[in-house]
């Protein structure tokens, strides 16, 4: 679903006061005035919405409900940006300035569930849903579920991931985030046709209407958006006047047909229907029953234990993490709730989790136990710790080392590559995580393949930044959607404003919907500012996951560089 597209068909709302007592609730359903969806999901029938209200007649009360208060929800990004999208199209702005996401909170507590979905959650705490996807039951399981998730991260010296609502971009400020076109590509545009939907447009140099908005139009009416030129733009809109840009010079070289901004409005109000992209019709056929296990074989001694290594220099701890791997243990990052041991340092014990861990029982370790301790030992003093009321952990996903490969499962096409740091009581690092689709070269196909913070998406929609926090970012992957002529995926990160030996350990782990299948931690850098996190490729037919670890000196713009992307001077 998209927020430039797609409409809100209903709101529940409940606002607390500052010692989470309910103040205020609010809820509606909207008539939309186009067809609602998926109502397989909602059950929200054009039937039931007929006489609702638009979603403009209700801004009045969301605003003063969402005044001075941060907002709250499962899966926060896309929640406000629907939000910010019936806004807009009223007219109006939200006082919508922080926003926290319980699924980012879910996964930095690390509960002892299978993944972070709503009903999940409601499952594992207890608590009765009595009707999912309805909006007004689904803020009573999500408001239960937040106040104990409040408990534990207090308990457990945790920060919230609250991230501010800001409408500005850091960097490349021209880019339009890109909406999927449903019409197939016409190819060039021929004035003796006409400009026909589903075309290749590219907007370059300064615009008499907000590029958002000239971006807006031309979508709305069929047309398929991009940010930077190839071979395939059929359109390039550049107002007389405008400086030479390499946009510019590449549409030249190839051909391309350049329009100012008032040819282009002008062909918008007579475009060309397009034809839809077909839909490929296959045949589908048994699969044998999968092997696949997401959880590790327990045959290593650490098999299914999270351990935290506190104290140490910096290269001690990671020399440590890295033998914890390939005993089988999971390192943790953070104090957090699926931590079952501490392994303890020089100057660790001074550190204020220890404290927490015994309020907790968890067993304490020094490095001498890595060559004493066997599985059994092990066992018997987490038995101890669990029958304290410690529950026990979920089954753990495969721990991969730096340069460790696996097979991606092949009844799995869709997945996030999570990524995250330290959320100690520090101010956070403004980390990065970028993805890129690259040829067998190693390099983008075009700078749209690169998907970063101001350019979210891919083209084709295969790849996707997402997860909502502020030291935890990810990349969504569908492998359904990625087109033949890329190669692989990239997963990396960037710093600006320090090196990621200061950031400390990256936690990575592969998600699908449903369980975790993959993990790793990456700590060897020192002086570096951009790392290759992860890959995802192709190889003889099947897909795979390697984890990387691989550091460079380069700033974010230099990184991109590297894998082909043209950044304008």
């Amino acid at each position: 679903m998209n927020a430039s597209r797609d409409r809100v068909l209903s709101v529940a709302a409940i606002a607390l006061d500052r010692n989470g007592q309910t103040e205020a609730e609010y809820s509606s359903f909207f008539n939309p005035g186009c067809d609602p969806g998926p109502v397989h999901i909602h059950g929200l029938t054009p039937e039931r919405l007929r006489g609702a209200p638009t979603f403009d007649s209700a801004v009045a009360q969301l605003h003063e409900l969402l005044s001075g208060r941060t907002l709250v929800a499962h899966n926060a990004n896309f929640d406000h940006g629907f939000l910010v999208g019936e806004a807009t199209r009223a007219g109006v702005t939200l006082p919508i300035t922080h926003r926290l996401c319980t699924v980012t909170l879910t996964r930095r507590l690390q509960l002892d569930v299978p993944n972070a979905q709503l009903a999940t959650l409601a499952r594992h705490r207890q608590i009765p849903q009595l009707d999912a996807h309805n909006a007004v039951d689904d803020v009573r399981v999500l408001l239960e579920v937040f106040r104990r998730s409040l408990d534990l991260a207090d308990n457990l010296g945790l920060q919230l991931p609250v991230v501010a609502c800001s409408t500005t971009s850091r960097a490349y400020p021209d880019n339009v985030a890109h909406v999927p076109c449903p019409w197939a590509d016409p190819g060039r545009f021929d004035t003796g046709v006409g400009l026909v939907q589903g075309t290749k447009v590219v907007i370059t140099g300064s615009t008499t209407l907000p590029r958002l908005a000239l971006a807006r139009r031309l979508t709305d009416a069929g047309l398929d958006v991009m940010n930077s030129v190839s071979g395939k733009t059929g359109l390039v809109i550049a107002n007389c006047g405008v400086p030479d840009s390499r946009k510019l010079r590449v549409a030249q070289d190839k051909g391309i047909p350049i329009v100012d901004e008032v040819t282009a409005l002008r062909l918008v109000e007579r475009v060309v229907p397009g034809t839809p992209k077909s839909v490929p019709v296959i045949e589908v056929l048994p699969k044998p029953p999968s092997t696949r296990s997401s959880q590790q074989p327990a045959t290593l001694p650490w098999s299914g234990r999270r351990v935290l290594v506190l104290g140490g220099d910096h290269g001690e701890a990671a020399a440590i993490r890295s033998r914890l791997t390939t005993l089988g243990a999971t390192p943790a990052i953070n104090f957090t709730a699926g931590v079952t041991h501490l392994l303890v340092l020089d100057g660790g014990y001074s550190d204020p989790r220890i404290r927490k861990a015994h309020d907790r029982q968890l067993p304490i370790l020094e490095s001498h136990h890595l060559h004493t301790m066997t599985g059994e030992t092990l066992t018997d003093a987490a038995e101890s710790t669990f029958a304290a009321g410690v529950e026990t952990p979920a089954p753990v996903p495969r721990n991969l080392a730096p340069g460790a490969v696996m097979d991606v499962p092949f009844d799995i096409t869709e997945f996030t590559v999570n990524i995250a740091w330290a959320a100690d009581r520090s101010a956070p690092f403004e980390v990065d995580v970028v993805a890129f689709e690259l040829d067998r070269d190693h390099k983008v196909l075009s700078d749209d393949e690169f998907v970063f913070y101001n350019q979210p998406s891919s083209p084709d929609s295969a790849v996707r930044l997402c997860i909502d926090g502020d030291r935890e970012q990810g990349i969504a992957v569908d492998l359904s959607a990625v087109g033949e002529d890329v190669d692989r995926i990239m997963v990396g990160a960037s710093i600006e404003t320090a090196t990621f030996g200061d950031v400390g350990a990256l936690s990575v782990t592969i998600d699908t919907p449903e369980f975790s299948f993959a993990t790793a931690v990456l700590d060897a850098a020192t002086t570096e500012r951009s790392m290759i996190v992860a890959e995802i490729y192709r190889r003889n037919g099947i897909w795979r996951l390697r984890a990387v670890g691989q550091g460079y000196d380069d700033g974010l713009a230099e990184f991109a560089v590297r894998h082909g992307v043209e950044i304008d001077d």
